[in-house]
């Protein structure tokens, strides 16, 4: 359910407010119980019965219940909400920990997690730069990437979370193909039988030539090329200033950027609608997901949102999203 003192809980009770999630899938809220029980009233679900459980098997899954496997780390009389805290960020933690164990022990079928904060995680103790790293380490993945999706624009990454001077250092070949396999099979996974990996270039313009820079030429070309030859319908380096609109416009199935804001950017700005006139979002749509991972892991794409944390007010479309992208992944590794 996230940080208990942000929208997660909030945004957890909306999504699954609704029946036609329950004609899909199975869900069970890893989290605290009484959190969840103070998000229906906030939000003004209190026909929702939250039903806490100390086991996968002790679920009932039914619409218009919730079951909760009950950490009792919070407790919600006096949880601060919009506030960073280490009580909380450890919390968040551990129900993060907690559902990579059940999906790592075969209990549950696929992960979906809502936003975690990263100075209060780190407050706590728990040195990580995001939910990438934690399920990389704790699943025993090296090999691994991030994927935001909206529609139908897909993005990979060649790095995240790495200052701007160091993503450029890590544009290797070696990596870049690394990347392009993973989204590939991404896009296999998730039923296009003849994916088109677009590949970002670095630089304005790819480089002009070798003009603006020679990572195009030394590095993103080589991986181009190589994928190639192993099958893979890639093509690039585009500049990247073009390649998103290409992707929104049906050429490519899913694209890699070489570093954070270069994917993050263009998806937000299609999936993060702000309503002027009435100073609200809209919409707060796309998914996050982690690829390369023994396990299935699909996430919200926004933060903790502690502005909004205690209003009921906050849009669960972005969880809504992650679900949906879970129970596809999740068919498709049952069907492996």
């Amino acid at each position: 359910m996230g940080d208990p003192a942000s929208i997660g809980p909030e945004i957890t009770v909306k999504a699954l407010a609704a029946k036609d999630v329950y004609d899909n899938c199975r869900p069970l809220v890893i989290g605290d119980a009484g959190v969840l029980e103070a998000a229906c009233r906030i939000v003004g679900r209190e026909d929702i019965k939250i039903h806490p459980v100390s086991s996968v098997g002790e679920a009932l899954f039914e619409a218009g219940t919730i079951d909760v496997y009950d950490m009792k780390l919070v407790d919600p009389e006096t949880l601060e909400r919009g506030r960073v805290s280490a009580a909380a960020g450890d919390a968040a933690f551990q129900y993060v920990k907690k559902v990579i164990q059940l999906a790592m022990a075969g209990e549950i079928d696929g992960t979906v997690t809502n936003a975690f904060n990263k100075e209060a995680i780190n407050l706590a103790g728990h040195h990580y730069s995001g939910h990438t790293e934690v399920y990389a380490e704790f699943t025993g993945t090296k090999k691994y990437t991030m994927m935001l999706a909206h529609e139908n624009l897909r993005v990979v990454h060649v790095s995240t979370h790495v200052s701007l001077r160091e993503a450029c250092d890590r544009v290797k070949k070696d990596r870049v193909l690394e990347v392009i396999r993973i989204a590939h099979q991404a896009c296999r996974d998730l039923g296009i039988e003849k994916p088109c990996v677009g590949v970002a270039g670095l630089n304005p313009h790819s480089g002009e030539n070798g003009l603006f820079g020679r990572e195009e030429i030394e590095e993103i070309r080589p991986a181009i090329e190589a994928a190639r030859a192993q099958g893979i319908d890639a093509d690039g380096p585009v500049p990247p200033d073009t390649i998103f609109s290409k992707a929104r416009g049906g050429w490519y199935d899913i694209v890699v950027a070489m570093y954070h804001d270069q994917g993050h950017i263009p998806l937000k700005v299609v999936g993060f609608v702000y309503n002027e006139r009435e100073k609200k979002w809209d919409a707060v749509a796309g998914v996050n997901i982690t690829l390369g991972l023994p396990i299935v892991r699909a996430s919200v794409d926004h933060g903790t949102a502690f502005d909004q944390a205690g209003q009921g007010t906050a849009n669960e479309r972005s969880l809504q999203n992650a679900i949906d992208y879970g129970l596809r992944l999740a068919k498709s590794k049952k069907q492996e």
